[in-house]
């Protein structure tokens, strides 16, 4: 894995945006980390590079360990024009984008800009619209107990000990929950305008749920796969929030078949 920083120009001003890469050719991917910071995607985006031809770019979101967030860069719309910027920085083409959580609420941003250098779309448990009668679970006056015991399937096998953490740690920690509150918005990790902007969305896309998350249900994700034209809905059983890292085995064919099979066979950089 080599990390680089990227200076972007936008309308609203400059920033800087850290990059890891996994892998060193085949299919582009843009991987896009959800609450928990770069740590919750980085193994799975090591896996892929590693078993399938890919070369995946996971973004450090502005103001996630430690990095610099600037003061206007402060909704999910805003970050996805960075990352759109960030696509012609790198010059990539046929890109597959993949998100969880409040990432997959990136990606699905990011497809409603009609970014011809994408070729696919991968929602993973994504956030980000309003659904009616399913709630997005409040995780911010969460202990880490209960957070996990939403968030996976089997907890037992991912506990957390906060007291065995540094005080770097801490620090980072608190930091990237504080970021995350900026960029959840005033409406509850959600835009009520999302879902119809959906419907205008061409890119291919595919949305993977775990079927024992509790953060977003099932029937939230399948609202999802509802509201983008022609996109599949994928249930993944035994797993929950984070499929990534849960059940990686599992979760590795499923976006690694949608991203080759949408693949345009243009020339990749």
């Amino acid at each position: 894995m080599t990390r680089t920083t990227h200076t972007l120009t936008l309308g609203q001003g400059t920033l800087d945006v850290s990059v890891d890469l996994h892998g060193r050719q085949g299919h582009p991917f843009l991987l896009l980390h959800g609450g928990g910071g770069p740590q919750t995607v980085a193994p799975f985006a090591g896996l892929l590079a590693e078993q399938r031809p890919a070369r995946v770019f996971s973004p450090v979101h502005p103001g996630f360990d430690g990095t610099a967030r600037p003061d206007w860069l402060t909704d999910v719309t805003a970050l996805a024009q960075v990352y759109a910027q960030l696509l012609d920085a790198l010059d990539l083409r046929d890109v597959a984008v993949v998100g969880n959580s409040i990432g997959g609420w990136i990606a699905a941003e990011l497809a409603t800009l009609g970014n011809d250098r994408i070729s696919s779309v991968t929602l993973v448990n994504a956030v980000g619209i309003h659904v009616p009668g399913h709630p997005i679970a409040d995780t911010f006056d969460l202990t880490p107990v209960e957070l996990s015991r939403l968030s996976f399937h089997d907890p037992s096998k991912f506990r957390f000990d906060p007291s065995a953490l540094s005080e770097a740690q801490r620090a980072v920690m608190a930091t990237n929950r504080a970021t995350l509150q900026v960029y959840a918005g005033p409406h509850a990790m959600a835009d009520p305008t999302l879902t119809e902007r959906l419907a205008k969305v061409a890119h291919p896309t595919l949305v993977a749920w775990g079927a024992s998350d509790q953060i977003v249900d099932a029937d939230y994700g399948r609202a999802y796969a509802q509201a983008v034209p022609e996109a599949e809905f994928r249930l993944l059983s035994g797993t929950g929030h984070m499929p990534q890292s849960e059940t990686p085995g599992q979760l590795l064919p499923v976006v690694w078949d949608f991203a080759d099979g949408h693949a345009t066979g243009r020339p990749r950089t």
